[in-house]
């Protein structure tokens, strides 16, 4: 990869990460007036349109056939579960808090597909991924005031947004982007409808709306650069910036709520992004040494 590819993959990982943190940010405002359960429906019907005329703008449509893959429907409740688990959360914590707990994500994906996968990982990844969870243990503090049933739900939805990456990785090569997106996207409809029987519904204004539609963008958008990101860029390079996320969450929380993390929440979240690097490096070095080995 030369510089000048490396430069824009660097920056589509910057912008991703900030796309994802106005979605989050957008939902949490909307929150204040507006349900949860009609928050995810809305959402969800805005992106599913954007997803749609996407898909024939580009005739991936086409390749719809091949969706009917059990792994496809386990990675859309891999999914829910995690939306439902983040949403809740995420309105009862500040935000840098909840994006610095799921910067542990990769560090739980290299873990369960050694144990459920067979990868291939040393001792020296399994003791950053020991040590990135002392990071998040030094985030929510076990036992303190800042510990409550909102830091498990977010470790819970960390649980199901594993699941939905290892079967991610499973998936057969045939098996359409737009397409598991439209499912995934289907499933946590399914799931904002369920959330509306319980609590009602109840009128919208039209900057709710708004509101809402720029979340979805931001979310479609966060993806799309993502997928950019590493297909024009070293991986190794790029990867490590999109814990650029942490930086935008705490700009956010301040502007916005007022919030701002204690020493232990920022030593926390340095722990869990250093270990998150090293585990990068760590693999593309083991990687190296694999190709280096094979026979020429």
């Amino acid at each position: 990869m030369d510089l000048k590819e490396n430069g824009k993959a660097i920056l589509a990982m910057l912008v991703a990460m900030a796309a994802f943190i106005g979605n989050d940010a957008l939902v949490k405002i909307v929150y204040e007036t507006v349900q949860l359960g009609q928050i995810i429906v809305v959402r969800g019907l805005i992106a599913i349109i954007m997803i749609i005329i996407l898909s024939y703008a580009t005739g991936v449509h086409r390749e719809f056939r091949h969706l009917a893959n059990w792994m496809v429907f386990l990675r859309a409740l891999g999914e829910v579960g995690a939306t439902l688990c983040y949403l809740i959360a995420l309105m009862h914590m500040p935000i840098a808090n909840i994006t610095a707990i799921l910067q542990v994500l990769p560090l739980m994906v290299t873990g369960a597909a050694a144990i459920f996968l067979g990868a291939p990982v040393g001792w020296r990844r399994w003791t950053a991924i020991g040590v990135g969870f002392l990071g998040v243990l030094i985030i929510v503090r076990p036992g303190v005031e800042g510990f409550d049933q909102w830091s498990i739900l977010a470790l819970v939805g960390i649980l199901f947004m594993v699941l939905r990456d290892l079967t991610t990785r499973m998936m057969p090569v045939e098996v359409p982007t737009f397409g598991v997106t439209l499912v995934t996207c289907a499933g946590v409809l399914l799931l904002g409808f369920g959330v509306v029987g319980v609590e009602g519904w109840e009128p919208m204004t039209l900057v709710d709306l708004a509101y809402l539609a720029a979340a979805a963008a931001c979310l479609l958008a966060g993806y799309v650069l993502l997928i950019v990101a590493m297909r024009i860029g070293d991986i190794s390079l790029v990867s490590p910036f999109r814990y650029s996320i942490i930086v935008w969450a705490i700009m956010i929380g301040y502007f916005v709520w007022g919030d701002v993390p204690d020493a232990l929440t920022l030593l926390g979240t340095a722990i869990v992004v250093a270990t998150g690097i090293y585990t990068v490096l760590r693999e593309r070095r083991v990687a190296q040494l694999a190709r280096s080995e094979q026979p020429r």
